[in-house]
Order: C-alpha cells, then structure tokens, then sequence
C-alpha cells in the first residue's frame, strides 16, 4: 500500500533538520510538495549534516535553545515564504548511562534544553502564525518517557515533558492548531548502529518511517486528532 501526501502550498519549518530524522522529514515535506524551512545550529556543509537543501529545501541556521535566534528564524520564514502551516519539532538527542546521584547538572540542563527547550520556544513563536493558517504541530517524545528506567532519568523527563507540553498546546488551542507528539524507541541511525554494533538493527525503525507519520499527522487525514502521543517503534 504506498501513501501519497499533498502540501502543495504550504510551509513546513523543521528544525534538528541537519540530523538523520530531521533531514528525512524535510525530504518527506518537500517530495509532498510543501515549501520547507529547515532549521539546525550544524549548517549543511558540517561532516556531521545529513541534509542536502535542494528544491524547496531552504536552510536557516539558528540555535533553537535561544529565544531571539528562534524568533528570528520564524520570522524570516513567514517574510521569505509569507505563511507557515506545519511546525515538526525534530531537534533532540540522547545523553545517558549514569544514575540520578552521578549526573551532573550539566547534562541535565544540556538535555532539558535540546529536547523540550526548543520545542517550547519554536511551538510558542509559531502558534500565532499557525493559527493564521489552521496548522499542525508535531514533536518528537520518545517510548522511554512513559515510565523510569535505569541510566537515562533526565532524557526520559525531557520526553515526558514535550509529551505534556503537547497536550497542553492541544487543549490551548482546540480548534484552531492541532498539536501531536511521535514516540520513537531506537530510531536505525548511522550514530545508533556505530554505538549499538551488536544489537537487532533489522527491529529498529527508519527515520523516513516516522517521517510519514509526521507527515499524517500534519496533513487532512489527522483532522480530528490532536493532544495524541503516537508510538512510532515498531518492533524495536
């Protein structure tokens, strides 16, 4: 069965778009026809960047943990494109391996900010343009976050709470922006396999796998869902 979008007309910002989720999601965006504004603090021509801005791909460079960078960005994408319709809060990553005595604060801050920071700051500059234009929202939680565990307290917090801000920006704005998170477990990135060589990499799922359900959730087929938390792990 093959899955068919359209966003022809539309503006979609990603931001972590440098990274191997985010970069799929911009692709997914722009095959579908949308306009994407792709956002990362690691510019494009980094040996790290997974992203080629190409077509309707175009790329602003900003560190979404700072407010005026964040604003500034959204703004830029409504002057250069004259609308937005779909925020994907993708910028996030992984830090973990010590419990909650031998964390240091640092870490907790640094995870705080990526994860849940930026998808603060980005959701609350464009919901005054989103809901000019009815859109959509999407985020990335993650499996982990429903309940503790060993090793990764504050990521597992961080998650949480970009799952509860979701349904918050949800309840807010009933009718108007819908707002929804994907839960991903290990998503089947370069990193993941070099830091995993031994696990059952066949079960992990793809990044341009969760990139259609964002893209579903964004689009005319997701209409009456909103505040939804979706598991995106497949076998994982």
């Amino acid at each position: 069965m093959s899955v068919e979008f359209d966003f022809d007309g539309t503006v979609a910002l990603v931001t972590g778009a440098s990274g191997a989720l985010g970069s799929a999601v911009a692709r997914t965006f722009r095959d579908a026809g949308a306009t994407v504004a792709a956002a990362d603090v690691v510019e494009p021509d980094d040996e790290d960047a997974l992203l080629e801005p190409e077509g309707d791909i175009e790329f602003y460079q900003a560190d979404f943990t700072d407010e005026e960078e964040v604003s500034r960005v959204v703004e830029e994408v409504v002057e250069d494109h004259g609308r937005l319709d779909h925020l994907a809060n993708i910028a996030g990553t992984w830090r973990g391996g010590t419990p909650i005595e031998e964390t240091d604060v640092d870490t907790f801050d640094f995870l705080f900010d990526v994860n849940l920071k930026t998808m603060f700051l980005a959701s609350k500059h464009a919901l005054p343009h989103l809901r000019e234009t009815e859109g959509a929202i999407v985020s990335v939680s993650a499996r982990s976050s429903l309940e503790g565990g060993e090793g990764d307290g504050p990521y597992r917090a961080s998650k949480a709470g970009v799952r509860l801000l979701t349904e918050t920006v949800a309840e807010e704005n009933l009718g108007t922006v819908r707002a929804n998170a994907v839960m991903p477990s290990v998503i089947d990135t370069p990193a993941n396999r070099e830091m995993m060589p031994d696990a059952d990499h066949d079960s992990w799922v793809a990044p341009e796998q969760i990139a259609r359900v964002v893209a579903v959730l964004c689009s005319d087929a997701a209409e009456v869902t909103s505040g939804a938390a979706v598991p995106v792990y497949g076998e994982a």
